[in-house]
């Protein structure tokens, strides 16, 4: 999964990409409000975490300017004005949640979660496919109660199939989805992580279909 993060301090925005990736997720930085909306609108990102004090285009101006241009991407906004008028100014120009600052990050990483969950129609916290089970809490996967253990870039590709159930997902949407913006993106590799995932979790576990793209296999 892949998440945008468009904060101007320095210090914190180390400290949510820091997190973020640890989390397990691929992460792009944009550190004012020009940047933000040219990766908002030329990349695909699950979710946006969107700084409403952003230089040169201020948060809520970029969050209008998505949502008329029909991008859909969850959005939680960050904010060091603690007014509930800026609140309802938030949501009202299309923030699926709000957060003021200071905040924890384990709370910003929850809530992270269950927008990117609802996003794609997910409605229990442990995302499940027959035996198998990925916790996006902990990054843990099993299946049948054992422990399976995955490179980062092969938990990114199994849990946005995972999120998405049985809905095909192409290769091209895959590879939008696991690499952060720079990353040197070879859509074939998008094969070998399905190989990898197909020798851990059993053959039958991600169905290919054939010139459209992967879905999983709860079969």
């Amino acid at each position: 999964m892949r998440v945008l993060v468009a904060e101007d301090e320095p210090s914190l925005a180390r400290q949510l990409t820091l997190t973020l990736r640890r989390a397990g997720y691929a992460v792009d930085h944009a550190a004012d409000g020009e940047r933000a909306d040219l990766l908002g609108n030329d990349e695909r990102y699950d979710a946006v975490v969107l700084d409403l004090g952003l230089p040169k285009i201020d948060g809520l101006t970029l969050l209008r300017r998505w949502r008329e241009a029909g991008q859909s991407m969850p959005v939680l906004v960050l904010t060091a004005r603690a007014s509930w008028h800026e609140k309802v100014l938030g949501i009202d120009s299309g923030a699926d949640d709000y957060m003021a600052k200071p905040f924890r990050m384990e709370e910003l990483l929850a809530r992270l979660r269950a927008l990117i969950r609802r996003s794609s129609g997910q409605i229990n916290p442990e995302l499940r496919c027959g035996s198998l089970v990925l916790d996006p809490r902990t990054g843990k996967v099993t299946q049948e109660g054992a422990e399976v253990k995955l490179t980062g870039h092969e938990f990114r590709v199994l849990s946005y199939l995972m999120h998405h159930g049985r809905r095909l997902v192409s290769q091209t949407e895959l590879t939008e989805h696991i690499y952060s913006q720079g990353f040197d993106r070879d859509s074939n590799t998008v094969e070998v992580f399905i190989a990898r995932l197909r020798r851990k979790l059993g053959f039958s576990s991600i169905e290919t279909v054939r010139g459209r793209g992967y879905r999983m296999n709860a079969s």
